[in-house]
């Protein structure tokens, strides 16, 4: 039996608009990461996919897309297109939850940034150069450089510190 009360599979997106990226803070009042920048993201949910029609006989497609696309309307009211994948973490929370996070990298398509009430209470674009002057959790500015680094080469690369 795991140890875990929890398991989440959270997805978010570094959003990129004419060379910069997008970051929130999170509310002093949030139990993890109280006032720390982070991308925007959430949770993945079966509603994501379960109140629509299967593609297949057997299989929903685009899940993951589909449901960042949703978090992010939501989050920061943005709409995003070209999702493509960067890395993914696993982490324990102090609250015995454990989580799979998948960070993504989307363009902006449309939309003015308006925060989701008790979610984030400040949001940026930032450089990455101009990111290091923020209080990130740890590991955002590595997926920033990730997305960097994608955006030149075409090509995934393997986390790394930077």
């Amino acid at each position: 039996m795991s140890k875990y009360t929890s398991f989440e599979v959270v997805i978010t997106a570094i959003i990129i608009k004419d060379e910069k990226y997008l970051i929130t803070r999170r509310s002093p009042n949030k139990k993890r990461f109280p006032g720390m920048w982070v991308v925007p993201g959430g949770h993945l949910d079966p509603e994501d996919f379960m109140n629509y029609p299967k593609d297949t006989k057997h299989y929903w497609y685009n899940v993951l897309e589909k449901a960042l696309t949703r978090e992010i309307k939501e989050e920061v009211g943005l709409e995003i297109e070209n999702v493509r994948y960067v890395t993914s973490l696993a982490t324990e929370h102090k609250d015995g939850a454990a989580s799979i996070v998948i960070s993504c990298l989307a363009d902006y398509k449309s939309g003015e940034v308006k925060l989701e009430e008790g979610e984030t209470d400040k949001a940026e674009w930032v450089s990455v150069k101009e990111a290091k002057n923020y209080n990130l959790i740890d590991g955002i500015l590595d997926e920033l450089m990730m997305s960097e680094n994608l955006l030149k080469t075409g090509k995934i690369g393997d986390w790394k510190r930077y």
